[in-house]
């Protein structure tokens, strides 16, 4: 059996993290932490020997990926379709500094109308310029490959969802991805070339084989 793998790997810490401030297309480091947890997570990452590794142009995506090139020797590659929502005027700042300085469009932001705060990109749009970007880097991926692609945790939910063909009302029943942590999509030849899965979701372990019958 011919299986391909997509790891969609969220980026380490930041201190914009630990604040809780909005970070989006921000370009905000790694911290200490985060780069302990990206070298952490590529030693166990390493063992599925990635095919290619693509990543955000965005520091905290770039530098995660980076850990992993160093232990495999592949190399990275950077591509602006995969950085984060575009929060516009909310970035760099806190859930209730948000709150406090656009009370209107937060309102209308949390009701469903993501179009309230200036500059800011609706989650269709920004899982929609992912998953393109995904098919894409599909198209030469050999059986049995395994693709690596590191960004952020709202547009790898979001990707991912539209990826999938997921209806938008259900996206919200996909909590968010830890810091480092990741997610797992895969097709086998035996079923459908052409149709993908979701095996694993915010995870922190390598993909093991299913032994169930429902498989």
């Amino acid at each position: 059996m011919s299986t391909r793998q997509v790891v969609l790997w969220r980026h380490g810490r930041t201190e914009w993290n630990v604040a809780g401030r909005v970070q989006g297309q921000s370009d905000i480091p790694l911290d200490e932490v985060g780069l302990a947890q990206a070298r952490s997570a590529a030693a166990r990452l390493a063992t599925l020997a990635p095919h290619r590794i693509v990543s955000s142009d965005l520091l905290r995506a770039a530098d995660t990926a980076r850990a992993l090139g160093e232990v495999t020797g592949t190399r990275v590659e950077l591509d602006p379709r995969l950085r984060e929502l575009n929060f516009g005027a909310r970035e760099g700042l806190t859930w209730q500094e948000a709150w406090a300085q656009y009370p209107e469009g937060m309102k209308a932001w949390t009701s469903g109308d993501e179009t309230g705060i200036p500059g800011s990109e609706t989650h269709r749009q920004a899982g929609e310029r992912f998953a393109a970007a995904l098919h894409e880097l599909l198209e030469d991926l050999p059986a049995g490959g395994v693709l690596v692609v590191v960004a952020h945790g709202a547009v790898l939910r979001t990707g991912a969802c539209v990826f999938l063909g997921i209806p938008e009302v259900h996206w919200g029943l996909f909590g968010g991805l830890g810091n480092c942590s990741w997610s797992v999509l895969e097709n086998s030849r035996h079923r459908d070339w052409s149709r993908w899965r979701l095996t694993e979701w915010n995870a922190g372990t390598l993909p093991e084989p299913v032994m169930s019958d429902d498989e």
